[in-house]
């Protein structure tokens, strides 16, 4: 079950709140856990056993480190032990193929295996499983001795299968004691709606030029239709996973939670080093929080810096996929932050607005064709399309999906940076019923949408 369908929006969500809203204080967790469970069986029946022996698991260890918490020793064994299940609960289910096709190739050997599909989310919750089992380590939180308090923090279904990762000791208190009024309720209606939008109108939309184009018959595209296919996924991913993310910010708003931001206009970014500050911000920050700085962060030799920023970012690539093109995607950033870091910055910061940006947005463009692709050989040959290893600058069908999709791309540029947000602030400052309008009209207009479109897709549930 996926935010943008009609039977989250008008069965299973409205039911959820119903009943949420009419039972006591008591219960409200309890109906929360229990409307979780459904949500991530209806997509993972079988998978969903995996989900719950994550949380039994992670909520015993989590009080065993917590009650061994004097004894130093005993308290560290008990970490390493949660972390090594957790770690390999997910190396199982999302790199076992991964593992022997590599292990294969290097030594030419043949063993067979079972390609097994991935239990969507088991990449973020386990993050938020180890997040916890980590602070409770470092006394930063205490173990939550409620049972359904705890599952409930790791299986609720807003955050659930897509993030944010939420960061236990963010919540804590809201867990057991979180005010829902209506200003709150409201903010988060306006928050999905928002959300929705920017994944039914312009990421499906985006997403249908994209797909069209790397499905062109012959072995080489126009430079016109490279690019144009790039670009249409640069922003098809950017409103896919921040619309995902704001539909979850505002589902937890809706519910009495408050989750951080995890996109910040990203693509206003005139550095790499700016564009990871304002892209996918909670698993940045988990990455820094959780290894980086244990590593040493930026506080070591220089050549120990560099190692964890490599470091750092090849296990961000792996996160993303069982595939080496992930890891180039990670590897790629990581050159990038480290030249910034040690020669780019003040020319950088020296040279005009525009000139940094159009350096930023190429980077990170040419580095989504490995995060498309579907392996490592697609991405390189798509990138030699791009730069006219072809030939052909522009064709017919360049030409054709140029035409078919310009107004959507420039919706999606504009849409992409602050300007249309502050437009709305504005209107709901001062005609707070013409704000009420908008949303409702764009509630509407995605309706429509989901009834008479059949390209749905999210893109961030294969992670």
């Amino acid at each position: 079950m996926v935010f943008s369908s009609i039977i989250f929006l008008f069965i299973f969500l409205p039911v959820t709140l119903l009943i949420y809203f009419a039972v006591p204080r008591a219960a409200k967790n309890p109906v929360l856990l229990i409307a979780s469970i459904f949500f991530y069986a209806w997509g993972e029946p079988v998978y969903v056993f995996l989900m719950l022996f994550s949380a039994v698991f992670n909520y015993f260890m989590g009080l065993d480190i917590f009650d061994r918490r004097h004894d130093h020793h005993l308290a560290k064994n008990s970490l390493i032990f949660t972390i090594i299940i957790n770690l390999l609960m997910l190396g199982f289910f999302k790199y076992y193929g991964f593992a022997i096709e590599t292990f294969n190739g290097i030594f030419g050997t043949d063993f067979a295996h079972r390609d097994l599909a991935l239990p969507i989310g088991i990449s973020f919750y386990t993050f938020q499983a180890l997040s916890y089992i980590i602070d409770v380590y470092r006394r930063n939180i205490d173990a939550q001795r409620n049972f359904i308090s705890f599952c409930m923090y790791l299986t609720l279904f807003p955050q659930l299968i897509a993030g944010p990762i939420v960061k236990y000791k963010d919540i804590e208190h809201q867990l057991k004691d979180r005010q829902i009024t209506m200003a709150g309720f409201g903010e988060g209606v306006e928050c999905f709606i928002k959300g929705l939008a920017k994944k039914v109108l312009l990421a499906n939309n985006l997403g249908l030029l994209h797909s069209a184009i790397v499905a062109l018959p012959g072995d080489d595209l126009s430079v016109l239709s490279a690019w144009l296919g790039i670009i249409g996924y640069t922003l098809q991913i950017y409103f896919d996973f921040s619309g995902y993310s704001d539909m979850a910010i505002g589902l937890g708003k809706m519910l009495g939670f408050d989750y951080m931001q995890n996109f910040n206009y990203p693509y206003i970014s005139k550095t790499i080093t700016e564009f990871w500050r304002r892209w996918h911000i909670s698993l940045s920050t988990w990455f820094r929080e959780y290894l980086y700085i244990p590593l040493g962060g930026n506080r070591v030799p220089w050549y120990k810096h560099l190692r964890n920023i490599f470091v750092v970012w090849f296990l961000t690539g792996l996160w993303h996929g069982a595939s080496w093109n992930f890891v180039v995607w990670g590897l790629y950033y990581a050159v990038f932050l480290v030249l910034e870091k040690y020669l780019l910055k003040k020319p950088l910061e020296k040279a005009p607005s525009f000139v940094s940006h159009i350096y930023t947005m190429l980077i990170v463009t040419v580095d989504w064709v490995f995060f498309c692709s579907p392996d490592l050989g697609s991405a390189l040959s798509y990138i030699g399309d791009m730069f006219g290893s072809s030939g052909v600058f522009a064709d017919a069908a360049g030409l054709y999906y140029l035409r078919s999709f310009f107004l959507f791309l420039l919706i999606g540029g504009i849409c992409s940076v602050p300007a249309p947000q502050k437009a709305y602030r504005m209107i709901a400052a001062s005609k707070p019923k013409a704000a009420i309008i908008i949303d409702i009209l764009l509630f509407i207009l995605c309706i429509a949408y989901l009834v008479y479109d059949t390209y749905n897709p999210f893109l961030y549930f294969r992670f």
